[in-house]
């Protein structure tokens, strides 16, 4: 039998430390633990992956909780049941002593298990989704404030009048402005328009004062 670590986090930045730990504690071998820093949504994942393919009939997994296995309420469920029934590998999840496979192997120790495990998964995806909407909600309400979210836009340099006058009359391609102001084509053209509805603006108003 050989003991395995399984490691998750959502993304890059996150820090593993507390899983490591946990999985120190139980003297798992480093090369033994494996760790994504990848969404739970889904199972493609890397390190996922390359521990499947490591394992024999009789392995044991260790995780954390339930959720750094996945976040996805069916395909929790699903890699579950590949692992213990179609691969013979015991699971053990260390913040539940209840989802040990090692244990209660028995009917009623299954059912039991195969409860809580329902359970934990749902908590997990539920807890995805309200990630997912709060995060679409402070989105929206930034924007509501006047936070710009990306790359801020590229300004037109001070001559681009003059620039564009050039052009017009042939005397300045536009692959040398492109060159010389170091704005994309599209970005070019989108200021050009802008231009346009700028000057029409201005002699409405004139036209209008008058």
């Amino acid at each position: 039998m050989t003991i395995y670590g399984y490691v998750r986090v959502s993304s890059t930045d996150q820090n593993t430390d507390r899983q490591i730990d946990a999985m120190n504690g139980i003297k798992i071998p480093e090369a033994q633990i494996y760790t994504d820093k990848q969404s739970g949504k889904n199972f493609e994942r890397p390190q996922y992956k390359a521990l499947l393919k490591k394992l024999k009939s009789g392995d044991l997994i260790y995780i954390q909780s339930i959720d750094r296995l996945g976040r996805n309420y069916d395909e929790i469920q699903s890699q579950w049941r590949i692992l213990t029934k179609e691969r013979g590998v015991d699971v053990a999840v260390i913040d539940m002593p209840l989802l040990d496979t090692r244990n209660g192997k028995d009917l009623v120790g299954t059912f039991l298990a195969d409860i809580v495990l329902q359970i934990l998964s749902f908590v997990a995806q539920n807890e995805r989704e309200n990630i997912s909407k709060r995060q679409i909600e402070g989105i929206a309400a930034a924007k509501t404030r006047g936070v710009r979210f990306g790359r801020p836009a590229k300004k037109p340099p001070e001559n681009f009048h003059e620039l564009v006058r050039a052009w017009k009359r042939g005397k300045l391609t536009l692959e040398k402005i492109l060159e010389q102001t170091g704005l994309k084509e599209a970005t070019f053209y989108r200021r050009l328009k802008e231009l346009r509805l700028s000057k029409n603006k201005k002699t409405t108003i004139k036209r209008c004062t008058f």
